[in-house]
């Protein structure tokens, strides 16, 4: 993987910020396009976007790495109106809503949880985070098992969102969603 940021030479440094700008403008475009034609439109070879992204999957994660961070707050917010069980289904209701507007997060989402990578990344990190605050919540209020792993909650997540991830199927996905937080209910 790519080293941190602080410690990239500043022409590595470029072409790396170049790359995220120039996927984060193709992404928003809504159009399908490849790896090698977001290096090129970033002025860049193809071995420099594979060298600091090996993957897709660690390109999208990169891009949505600061949007995701409101969703934290998001799930605070939640649990101070709502009861952890509430809770979490509604902040995965509105992790749907988030991913759905930002391609591509759902096919890497997907990508990683089918790989085994499932938390590894700035959006699943973020995502765990979350989960894990709101897992704790329900605990404590005996809403929900103790022992349940962020890891897998949020790699059922995205198993829901690869079925029923679209906004025209928030109908399904609402019920599944549903199934998911009662079997996370106590025995």
């Amino acid at each position: 993987m790519t080293p941190p940021r602080s410690t990239l030479r500043a022409d590595a440094r470029r072409n790396r910020e170049r790359l995220i700008a120039t996927a984060a403008e193709a992404f928003a475009s809504g159009q399908a396009i490849s790896l090698d034609a977001i290096a090129k439109r970033a002025g860049v070879g193809s071995g420099t976007l594979y060298r600091h992204f090996p993957t897709r999957e660690d390109l999208v994660e990169e891009v949505y790495r600061d949007q995701i961070r409101p969703l934290r707050e998001d799930a605070r917010v939640l649990l101070a109106t709502e009861r952890p069980a509430q809770a979490l289904h509604a902040w995965m209701c509105r992790f749907a809503e988030w991913a759905g507007e930002r391609r591509g997060i759902c096919e890497a989402l997907v990508a990683m949880s089918a790989s085994g990578r499932f938390g590894t990344g700035p959006v699943c990190d973020e995502v765990q985070r979350v989960l894990g605050i709101v897992l704790e919540a329900g605990v404590e209020a005996g809403e929900l098992r103790g022992d349940v792993d962020p890891v897998d909650v949020g790699g059922i997540l995205a198993g829901v969102l690869s079925v029923a991830g679209a906004p025209e199927q928030r109908a399904q996905l609402d019920r599944m969603l549903t199934v998911v937080v009662d079997g996370l209910r106590p025995r």
